[in-house]
């Protein structure tokens, strides 16, 4: 499969995207539907037009089809690290400020994702951030947090999580960190993204005896 040669509408690729993050649910149509906002029976469609375009699997249970997003496909995965190295493009507008100042971390950092309720919500009271490093990076980290605070250009309090590399399967069974690695914007380095999305998916499946 060739995606650059494939039509995506914007609905298709919300969905394509939010079952990609989600990735320990499977979900069926009516739910996915519920969860975005989008009319069900345009939703079971899109959904079945995105299996046919082998971006996502499908697995009937009784009556029901449930969807994930297709990780053992090359192309798809692909695809979804250029949508996500896209994403921050097109966030929300109050963003668009923190953003360009978190892109400081940048040179220290291996990945950073903007998390709760700032991504949806105009009248957030704070932004959650996290940053992953290695831990020779504390120093750095650190002085560009203030930096940024000193700077005064993010009007809203920056709550920070920091974690390393080896702290993701430690925690990837923990539903905070679920919710962090599901519900965000990658702001720096989607392919570290995908990849952690794969570590924790394969250590799932290995867990289970898949």
């Amino acid at each position: 499969m060739d995606v650059s040669n494939i039509q995506f509408t914007k609905a298709e690729l919300r969905i394509l995207t939010y079952l990609f993050k989600h990735y320990n649910d499977e979900l069926n149509s009516r739910t996915i539907a519920r969860l975005l906002g989008i009319n069900h029976a345009h939703t079971n469609k899109l959904c079945q037009s995105l299996v046919n375009k082998s971006l996502l699997t499908i697995k009937s249970l009784g009556n029901a089809n449930y969807y994930s997003f297709a990780y053992a496909s090359p192309s798809a995965i692909s695809f979804m690290t250029y949508l996500l190295s896209i994403e921050a493009r097109y966030a929300p507008s109050w963003l668009t400020v923190p953003i360009h100042s978190l892109q400081k971390f940048n040179q220290h950092i291996e990945l950073g994702i903007i998390f709760g309720s700032s991504i949806h919500n105009k009248q957030h009271h704070d932004i959650d951030v996290l940053l992953m490093y290695e831990p020779d990076q504390s120093k750095n980290t650190r002085s560009i947090k203030q930096a940024i605070q000193r700077s005064q250009l993010i009007t809203k309090p920056v709550r920070y999580v920091d974690i390393t590399p080896v702290d993701i399967l430690t925690n990837k069974d923990n539903p905070a960190f679920y919710s962090m690695l599901s519900e965000n914007i990658i702001f720096h380095n989607p392919e570290t993204y995908v990849r952690v999305v794969q570590q924790c998916l394969k250590s799932k499946n290995t867990s289970n005896g898949a």
